[in-house]
């Protein structure tokens, strides 16, 4: 497909640890490419800004609040495009918000990011107690390795893993909180409102295909599972797969 005046922009927003760098690499290139007005936002405390001290108190309402501003910079109402924490937020911003349409990329469920929790409890419970006891979610992530088994598949080489690594920030615990119970999307809010699209990898760790096919359900939607890949859809090798199947959705909203 090549976009046009009918196509809606898109608008990126990134997940926990990361910031609209990792959109950079391989989708916008490839959507603009395509003729699409492409934008992405930097959730506060995010990507050029990450390491402030602030970091830690910012909550999901904050992040949608960042999305919105940055949906009001447009001319018309975009898809918007989000990953994992992202999804989230986006979730969040549906129930009070319209949109284009709306695209879960390895998103966090309606019901929030218990499942990370107890399997990081009973992979690595050290790890988890520090950061639960210190507020401090930068270690789950930290270096190559760990970043690996987060975030990728074994295909991605280990240059672009160093790379990202070090891209990577910490990430709000207040978010975190808000994720895991305190803020729980409204799913009969979001059911219906806007056309979903709902993808994930099949060797993703943080929300395997189950949490990616209750998604779907949650909002009366088919999941797409792309196998050989893991959490980092837009990073991942085979990267492609997963813009093409997000071109060829609009491209579908387009001609509805």
């Amino acid at each position: 497909m090549s976009a046009d005046a009918a196509t809606p922009p898109l608008l990126l927003v990134h997940g926990a640890w990361h910031g609209s760098w990792c959109w950079h690499e391989n989708f916008v290139p490839y959507f603009e490419a395509l003729g699409y007005d492409v934008h992405t936002v930097d959730l506060r405390e995010h990507g050029r800004a990450r390491g402030s001290q602030r970091l830690g108190w910012h909550s999901v309402a904050d992040y949608v609040a960042d999305v919105r501003h940055a949906v009001e910079k447009l001319d018309r109402p975009p898809v918007l495009v989000a990953h994992s924490m992202g999804g989230f937020v986006l979730q969040k911003y549906l129930e009070k918000f319209d949109a284009a349409g709306a695209v879960l990329v390895a998103s966090v469920p309606p019901r929030g990011v218990i499942g990370v929790v107890l399997g990081l409890a009973r992979k690595h419970p050290a790890r988890l107690a520090r950061a639960l006891t210190t507020f401090d979610l930068y270690p789950i992530v930290a270096g190559p390795e760990r970043t690996r088994k987060m975030f990728f598949s074994d295909a991605i080489d280990e240059d672009s893993v160093r790379t990202y690594a070090a891209a990577l920030g910490n990430e709000s615990y207040r978010a975190f909180l808000d994720m895991l119970v305190l803020k729980l999307p409204r799913r009969r809010r979001i059911r219906g409102k806007v056309p979903m699209l709902v993808l994930g990898g099949e060797l993703d760790r943080i929300f395997p295909p189950g949490d990616v096919r209750a998604t779907a359900a949650a909002y009366g939607t088919a999941p797409v599972l792309f196998d050989e890949m893991a959490h980092d859809l837009m990073l991942e090798v085979g990267w492609e797969r997963v813009a093409d199947t997000i071109d060829a959705w609009v491209s579908d909203l387009r001609r509805a």
